[in-house]
């Protein structure tokens, strides 16, 4: 989708931090339709962080469309990393949600795991 220069975008704010991406409106453009893989990350398996949503959920989208399975970690936006994974198995690829808090070490040793 190309935008006008002088085009406004109504913010994106949302009381409750992180945000429910479901609930923005306009809602995000993160699919890149135009975007074509090519293999690049056929055999590999990625890690995101954020991953259920924003610039995270982009990321899983277009890292399955490059070839890799997706392991994505959020913290408690559950329908968003649902919408995510759901997305990225369209994509043809494998997609595991771990939800949790990046800032626990323990938590983060385990997603790693999980993900191996």
């Amino acid at each position: 989708m190309q935008r006008q220069k002088n085009q406004i975008n109504p913010p994106q704010e949302q009381d409750q931090q992180p945000g429910i991406e479901s609930e923005m409106r306009p809602e995000p453009d993160f699919k890149a339709p135009e975007y074509r893989g090519s293999g690049k990350l056929k055999g590999k398996v990625a890690l995101i962080t954020g991953g259920d949503s924003g610039i995270g959920r982009s990321v899983a989208i277009l890292y399955a469309r490059e070839g890799a399975d997706v392991a994505i970690v959020y913290l408690n936006e559950h329908s968003d990393a649902k919408e995510t994974q759901a997305l990225v198995k369209q994509e043809g690829r494998r997609c595991i949600a771990i939800s949790g808090d990046v800032g626990d070490e323990a938590f983060c040793q385990q997603a790693v795991e999980v993900t191996a």
